[in-house]
């Protein structure tokens, strides 16, 4: 196939006459589909089902300690809780508080606690001039929207191959005091599926920041959402705690992660990983916040994953169900799009979105047509602060909750609408 920059008026033109009658056709059938967010299927929130039978008596409510999991108590998670999140994590239990069903709220009340309280005896963040964080770009939208919620003020860094562009933050986070954190997903990062080199861990644990109180905001929210068995071992990245402390940096990192995408989205469990100085921190602030957490969830993801052997077990099965979708839009994507020049991707090997960049100043339009023929997707924008994509480009596309069935007439329409609106934009372009 010709790329569409090739072709003169006429032909484009005559492209645009084929493609929107197949779009009108598409967009007659009065189609509602959504890969709008990364919401697991029935058939992935099916396999943890006996998550809801592993308790059955009170004799199952009791903690490896001896503590009722019916009553108070336990405000930084039963041990063997702890130990779970741990070992997913790659930390000492002692190094774990174990919270409630998402570790979004976790990142929520650091950032709050840090603009009410500071950060370990640092001036609280609402006293200062100026709040600064670092989000590498295209970038997960929910944690921009905290940032955002706070007025702090954000800074794109573009993402590379090996994660963020490091020199840049680098040169940043020396120069400027007001820049107090950094998002990152370093395992297949959202949306674009990219782990963390070796070498970016290693600078990130070895920053030296103006600022005492800033804090690298660690989303380990894939760490173990592989979408093939050989990539658990072949895309590893670094243990950003232990490198931290290797660095003599060992305050400067905070790491989350949850079970919401390992048993249910809305009934999982979180976890916060950091120094002994942080966690004290967060136990003090959790003190007059909560008295404890869902202990019986806490037990029952025990009971049913049992170990760290049985939630890798467990993923494979999400991996069965996950992989065919991303194969399906991959493979539509290359075989309607490939050679066009109006748009790029790649098969992430884990996580839960595929990324697509179409012709700059396309991707609004691109979501717009494909909303009008009955497909739902990301907001365009959605994956940059403040949901400005600079270069109107980005486009985030949620695979895993339609059946295989109707994600294949969902790329359809994706790709439909992606050579419409470029079309409509080299015809613009060459009037």
């Amino acid at each position: 196939m010709r790329a569409y920059g090739e072709l003169n008026r006429e032909e484009l033109l005559a492209m645009k006459q084929e493609v929107e009658a197949s779009y009108e056709e598409a967009r007659g059938k009065g189609l509602k589909l959504d890969m709008s967010r990364g919401k697991p299927s029935k058939k992935q929130l099916d396999l943890a089902e006996g998550m809801l039978t592993v308790i059955s008596s009170n004799e199952d409510c009791m903690a490896e300690d001896g503590l009722d999991c019916r009553n108070y108590g336990g405000p930084v998670g039963i041990p063997e809780a702890r130990r779970f999140m741990g070992d997913i994590m790659g930390v000492p239990m002692d190094q774990v508080i174990v919270c409630g069903n998402a570790s979004l709220t976790i990142m929520f009340d650091t950032v709050s606690r840090s603009f009410t309280h500071g950060v370990l005896g640092n001036t609280p963040w609402s006293k200062l001039d100026r709040v600064k964080f670092l989000c590498p770009v295209p970038g997960y939208d929910r944690h921009f929207g905290i940032t955002e919620y706070f007025g702090v003020e954000m800074i794109n860094v573009p993402m590379t191959p090996e994660g963020p562009d490091m020199d840049l933050v680098e040169k940043l986070v020396a120069g400027d005091e007001s820049i107090k954190g950094i998002w990152c997903v370093p395992k297949y990062s959202n949306p674009q599926g990219i782990s963390y080199s070796d070498e970016t861990v290693r600078r990130f644990a070895s920053l030296k920041p103006a600022a005492k109180d800033f804090r690298i905001f660690w989303d380990n929210a894939y760490c173990i959402h592989h979408l093939y068995e050989e990539a658990e071992k072949q895309d590893q990245i670094l243990n950003i705690i232990e490198e931290c402390e290797k660095a003599g940096n060992p305050d400067m990192v905070y790491e989350f992660a949850s079970t919401s995408k390992v048993s249910f989205a809305g009934g999982g469990i979180s976890a916060v990983a950091s120094s002994k100085a942080n966690l004290e921190e967060i136990k003090r602030h959790m003190n007059y916040q909560i008295i404890s957490h869902d202990k019986i969830n806490q037990l029952r993801h025990v009971k049913f994953f049992r170990d760290l052997e049985g939630v890798k077990a467990h993923m494979m099965k999400h991996a069965a169900i996950m992989r065919p979708k991303f194969e399906t839009v991959v493979s539509v994507l290359e075989k309607e799009l490939g050679g066009l020049g109006i748009g790029s991707w790649q098969m992430p090997k884990g996580g839960y979105f595929i990324s697509f960049d179409a012709m700059p100043g396309c991707a609004r339009a691109i979501v717009a047509r494909a909303k009008e023929a009955g497909l739902v997707m990301t907001g365009a924008g959605a994956t940059y602060p403040y949901g400005k994509d600079p270069e109107d480009s980005n486009i985030r596309i949620a695979p895993s909750l339609p059946t295989p069935e109707e994600l294949a007439v969902a790329a359809d329409i994706f790709v439909l609408s992606v050579k419409l609106v470029s079309l409509e934009k080299l015809l613009e372009e060459k009037a």
